[in-house]
């Protein structure tokens, strides 16, 4: 197995809402981009939660847009081992530097782990002093959920965060 390095963090001053996902999976790191499995819910419900059409834009112009509304996108490993693109094969992890986020974000206000495999690691993320939430993981391994049922969850943390106006 080799070593998978994960995707830069989509942060700054401005963000208020800090996602974490666990590890992109291999489509996403083929594509460098974050959530680019085509199934993958996770733009569809930006798209939603802010009536904007996402998927219309390319990927830098949606996260010029992410950024603009106050939206950071991370993930809780910086580095991990695994074949294929489930959490459960994810071995040998490292965490990605959550004091960075501190730094980074002067005006973030809360943290959502978008799945368990991120939720396990909120004793870290808890660390900072801030909110943290657990959200319905947007890929397509997480079947049980209908999207609108994670889209009210979404929603929930979004409002929370001041991220919807």
């Amino acid at each position: 197995m080799s070593r998978l390095q994960g995707l830069p963090p989509v942060i700054g001053p401005q963000t208020r809402l800090l996602v974490l996902g666990s590890f992109p999976g291999l489509a996403s790191l083929r594509a460098q981009q974050y959530y680019g499995h085509p199934q993958n819910q996770f733009w569809k419900i930006l798209a939603a939660l802010w009536s904007t059409d996402l998927m219309a834009l390319d990927y830098g112009q949606r996260l010029d847009e992410v950024r603009r509304r106050g939206l950071g996108i991370w993930d809780v490993y910086a580095t991990c081992e695994r074949e294929g693109s489930l959490d459960a094969d994810i071995r040998s992890p490292e965490l990605n530097d959550f004091e960075r986020v501190r730094r980074t974000c002067p005006r973030l206000l809360a943290i959502a782990h978008n799945g368990g495999e991120s939720f396990r690691h909120a004793k870290h993320t808890r660390a900072l002093g801030l909110p943290v939430y657990r959200l319905p993981s947007t890929s397509p391994a997480n079947a049980s959920w209908s999207f609108e049922r994670k889209l009210m969850a979404w929603r929930e943390v979004f409002q929370a965060g001041g991220l919807l106006g």
